[in-house]
């Protein structure tokens, strides 16, 4: 018996704004009574980029899911690397290595639960290792029967499949062959109708998809039940190298080429809705041989190749709400090229960068400054001596400055306070040196870690500085800070075997925290204790744009810069659930000396609801 919702169908919702419906769902019809308008919320998909791999590759595998997805192996092109990174849904933070490197294999699983199978080796050679993961490392298991790289992978870790696939080879020698995984080792399933490698794969291990592949390139779709393959609706492009995400019956395949290893990169997205195949919203960025995972409403794609091996990470997503994905973007040069300042600044509408070097030799050596108001710099009082490497921080009505490198090549501990137009000298810090930098205010400040002091922290009054506990370990200048005096956070270094570490301070002890990803020192910096961001700076092998930021709990990767430097200073802004903006100003790109360039970071920002006016005439 039909009941009266049935018959009379949902009550229409009376609201006032578009957002303040809490519970409306996609395609449901509310009056809005401001505007007077009858209105739906209806869903976008579009792909968006979001932070990058730590390391470029190609070949490089892809399991798990949009907010939590794993990957391993890839190379650039040789030799393959054991690297493994795990995904949050915003950027990457490093996981455990595999055992052994490998280039163009296959996965399957979660991120606490993942399946590395296949693949080639430093060498080119294919192999059949198996390796499984437990959200920390990796351990070996059965091998596959068919040693094979470019194959197809899916299901999960204890009940994997495995398909098709080539010797190195790449235009000969393609499998048929298909094998299923129980958790330990590896049996014969039904064979392909059609041997191939380099397709999309997506599904279980008893409702599999595989969609193209092969050179040439080829559009066949073939659907495995658990027994056998059957062909099913062609892609509309046909493509190799291409990856994809999601079920049997709802599935979504992209990027690739379409006309083999030397063809040109598509940014071509197909879904699939269980029989045939329909175009869905473009790739950003047309590359192949990247990582796929997720599912067809909310998929991610990692690395690859384009003309060379790239880090970028996009997601896709078909949802009532549409993400800004966090970004570097250009803004005013500074008025003249320098690196080695200091900045005092409180956010990046509100940046004042002082001293540093302007040009070779001690007679390069400034006190000039410029402030920044979010649009423009503007010249300011000179700081009290020309000197590098000294720290600084704000906000830009009540600067500090301590430190650094005097033109008279002695190190210093000269302190001096801004009001907002000029300098004024106070009491010396303890210890001299340079390189460091400095968090808090100008009545509550901490500086820490410099030459001459490399495990040092000082704590500053308003008027003097006292002694505070030493950091853990010394890791010299170029450590980044963020925070306040009694909540602290020092992260990188210069000493080797350090600039990768955090470190959070409570007021009276340091405890040891999550590394960073990646070695640095002397990047953009600043934030809380529970969110702070690391930008661009330099290590061994050199000058990077990598952006990492900081949780509370670990770093994940983020947006690059868009020049890759060290030495560049700025303001950070911090919002309730992570860091909103950070300045990039002047500093020491990896090609030349100095820079004017000034770049801002916005943060990932996720927009209401997208709102459709119903419209009668």
């Amino acid at each position: 018996m039909s009941t009266y919702q049935e018959l009379k169908g949902l009550k229409v919702k009376y609201l006032s704004s578009d957002t303040s419906g809490d519970r409306i769902k996609e395609g449901e019809v509310f009056y809005n009574s401001t505007d007077f308008n009858l209105k739906a919320f209806v869903s976008t998909s579009a792909w968006h980029s979001s932070g990058s791999l730590s390391l470029a590759r190609r070949g490089v595998t892809g399991a798990g899911t949009q907010t939590a997805g794993l990957a391993s192996g890839g190379g650039t092109p040789d030799p393959a690397t054991v690297a493994t990174e795990e995904y949050n849904g915003t950027g990457w933070a490093v996981g455990g290595d595999l055992n052994t490197g490998a280039t163009f294999a296959a996965a399957a699983g979660t991120q606490t639960a993942g399946l590395k199978f296949g693949g080639a080796t430093p060498q080119n050679v294919e192999f059949g290792e198996t390796e499984e993961y437990n959200g920390t490392s990796w351990t070996e298991s059965g091998d596959l029967s068919q040693a094979r790289q470019n194959l197809g992978g899916c299901g999960t870790q204890t009940a994997a499949l495995a398909f098709g696939g080539s010797e190195f080879a790449p235009t000969t020698n393609h499998f048929d062959v298909t094998e299923e995984y129980d958790g330990s080792s590896w049996t014969s399933g039904g064979a392909m109708n059609s041997a191939r490698n380099g397709m999309a794969q997506s599904g279980t291990q008893t409702a599999a998809l595989s969609a193209g592949g092969n050179e040439p390139t080829v559009s066949l779709t073939e659907e495995y039940n658990g027994t056998a393959w059957t062909e099913s609706g062609d892609l509309s492009t046909a493509r190799v190298g291409l990856s994809g995400a999601g079920i049997q019956t709802a599935s979504l395949a992209f990027g690739g080429t379409t006309s083999g290893s030397s063809g040109d990169r598509t940014t071509a997205t197909e879904g699939y809705d269980g029989t045939s195949w329909s175009s869905r919203p473009s790739l950003g960025t047309a590359r192949r041989l990247g990582g796929g995972a997720g599912l067809n409403t909310a998929a991610v794609y990692h690395g690859g190749y384009t003309t060379t091996d790239i880090s970028l990470t996009e997601e896709f997503s078909s949802s009532l709400s549409a993400t800004t994905a966090a970004a570097w973007s250009s803004i005013a040069n500074f008025p003249d090229s320098r690196a080695y300042s200091a900045a005092s600044g409180g956010t990046p509408t509100s940046t004042l960068v002082f001293g540093g070097y302007t040009g070779s030799g001690l007679g390069g050596f400034v006190s000039s400054g410029a402030e920044f108001n979010g649009s423009s710099w503007t010249a300011t009082g000179d700081y009290v001596i020309d000197v590098v490497g000294v720290a600084g921080l704000g906000p830009i009505t009540a600067g500090l400055g301590c430190g650094g490198y005097k033109d008279n090549a002695t190190n210093v501990a000269t302190t001096a306070e801004y009001d907002g137009s000029s300098w004024t000298s106070t009491n010396d810090a303890n210890a001299v040196g340079q390189g460091a930098k400095m968090a808090g205010t100008q009545t509550a400040a901490s500086m820490g870690n410099r030459s001459g002091d490399t495990n040092g922290h000082e704590q500053y009054n308003g008027s003097t500085w006292t002694a505070a506990t030493d950091t853990p370990v010394a890791a010299g200048a170029g450590a980044m800070m963020a925070g306040t005096q009694t909540a602290l956070l020092m992260y990188g270094g210069e000493e080797s075997g350090t600039r990768n570490r955090t470190e959070s301070f409570d007021g009276s002890s340091w405890t040891t925290a999550s590394t960073m990803n990646l070695d640095r020192r002397q990047g953009s910096h600043g934030g809380t204790q529970t969110y702070a961001i690391a930008g661009g700076g330099d290590s061994n092998p050199g000058v990077f744009a990598n952006t990492e930021l900081w949780n509370g709990t670990s770093w994940f990767s983020s947006a690059n810069m868009g020049t890759a430097r060290f030495y560049q200073v700025g303001g950070t802004s911090v919002g309730s659930s992570g860091i909103t903006g950070n300045i990039a100003a002047t500093g020491r790109p990896a090609s030349a000396t100095l820079s004017n360039t000034c770049e801002e970071f916005t943060g990932e920002t996720t927009a209401t609801r997208a709102v459709k006016t119903i419209d009668f005439d």
